[in-house]
């Protein structure tokens, strides 16, 4: 089993940051708009880098998608960022006519994300954005795990031709992923290969199950570890080959179970390869006050829980 250190920790919004001013280096049409939220987003860097390329929307998120829309019309590639609540729930019309049925080069990046928000407690904890954004035709969806896998997937994000939806989070992070691997759109990640079962998770869950597999292994169970860091297009192909060796799949992630990873999983080995499942997600509920850590053992979504789904996961085969 592979040892992954911890390199560091760094909130994934931050690799966004990075991501967005190397993009902007390398491309001059790459423009960064936000609701007044550059400093939240993390776009300080490329603000000072290219002023005539950022754009301050105000908080005027309806406007800022069209904005974005309508420069990519004209050939330029911008990125809009806010809180994933107000990037996607409060304008899913505005990106669904101008950016999704229009096709248009725009890439929306979503910040404080899922339950790890913390503290600002349901009204900002976003849980099922995916769901929104996965089921807007020809949507990209990426939820990369840390800090330097969200700099590589905006970098890739920026070079990609079509609307991108991008999701990371507030809170510091593990750092474990190589610093310059390339990101791939589509690709599923093998962390960790295994044979007893197959633990799938997304985002910051992946991390969460890594440190299950590593518990895991002290009782005498190999498993395996997938990080899907593409939701949409999924890498599908990966995830069956996985089923159908271990016989048990865990589906972890940091979202509603309505629309979420879980449930798109459970469809395409349906199809393809019928396997027993278990499930961590935020089920129906709403989020509430505290800190990263005590929510994600609050709704079970740490890596003792993991552990303990993933053993549950084993006794349907």
């Amino acid at each position: 089993m592979k040892k992954y250190i911890e390199t560091g920790k760094k909130d994934t919004r931050s690799g966004f940051g990075a991501g967005l001013l190397e993009a902007g280096k390398a491309d001059a049409n790459v423009l960064a708009l936000t609701a007044d939220l550059k400093g939240s987003l993390k776009m300080d860097a490329f603000a000072a880098e290219f002023p005539e390329r950022f754009i301050q929307c105000g908080i005027a998120e309806a406007n800022m998608v069209g904005v974005a829309a309508g420069l990519a019309l004209t050939g330029k590639v911008p990125f809009i960022g806010s809180f994933a609540e107000f990037v996607t729930g409060r304008v899913y019309d505005q990106i669904r006519q101008e950016v999704g049925y229009g096709h248009t080069n725009v890439k929306i990046a979503s910040s404080h994300a899922g339950i790890t928000l913390g503290e600002d407690g349901a009204t900002h904890q976003t849980m099922e954005d995916i769901a929104l954004m996965r089921a807007i035709p020809g949507m990209v969806v990426i939820n990369p795990c840390d800090y330097n896998q969200t700099k590589q997937a905006t970098i890739a994000a920026a070079k990609y031709q079509g609307p991108v939806y991008l999701r990371f989070g507030r809170p510091s992070v593990a750092i474990f992923t190589p610093e310059d691997e390339p990101f791939e759109i589509g690709k599923t990640y093998v962390m960790n290969e295994g044979k007893d079962v197959t633990i799938v998770a997304t985002g910051h869950m992946v991390w969460e199950a890594i440190k299950a597999a590593e518990a895991l292994e002290a009782d005498g169970i190999n498993a395996e570890v997938l990080n899907v860091a593409t939701i949409k297009p999924l890498d599908e192909a990966t995830i069956v080959a996985s089923a159908k060796k271990t016989g048990a799949v865990l589906v972890a992630e940091e979202h509603n179970s309505a629309g979420g990873l879980g449930e798109l999983i459970a469809g395409v080995l349906a199809a393809q390869a019928p396997t027993p499942m278990t499930f961590i997600n935020g089920a129906d509920k709403w989020g509430q006050s505290g800190t990263p850590a005590e929510l994600l053992a609050a709704y079970g979504m740490d890596a003792a829980h993991i552990a303990e789904a993933a053993k549950a996961a084993m006794t349907k085969k």
